[in-house]
């Protein structure tokens, strides 16, 4: 974590959060439905993508605890949902694949804040 100063660890943590706006059972409960299935159906404790996963991990550790690998993920998923929200933060219904896309980092768009 030498790459991060207080001040940015802080201000990841922060965005992080704020985009991730599913709990960790939330985000485990949808990443296990997405992937059940009639041919194939993961163990729970791997179901969803390695980012999800990634994801809830994280969810469940303290700032302390964090690792580079997480911070990495923890970047990736603020701007993969900024791109994909944008400035606009009403919840928006209709485009079902965008919203598991981003259910899946742990971002449901029809969730109030």
């Amino acid at each position: 974590m030498a790459e991060y100063s207080t001040l940015e660890l802080d201000a990841l943590w922060d965005a992080f959060h704020r985009v991730v706006n599913m709990t960790s059972q939330e985000l485990g409960a949808w990443l296990r439905t997405r992937d059940a299935g009639e041919h194939a159906e993961q163990l729970p404790e791997h179901a969803g993508p390695e980012t999800g996963q990634h994801v809830l991990a994280i969810l469940q550790k303290r700032r302390t605890d964090l690792t580079d690998a997480d911070l990495r993920v923890m970047r990736n998923v603020v701007d993969r949902v900024v791109a994909a929200r944008g400035e606009e933060r009403e919840p928006e219904a209709g485009d079902t694949r965008g919203r598991h896309r981003l259910m899946s980092l742990g971002h449901d768009p029809l969730k109030p804040s």
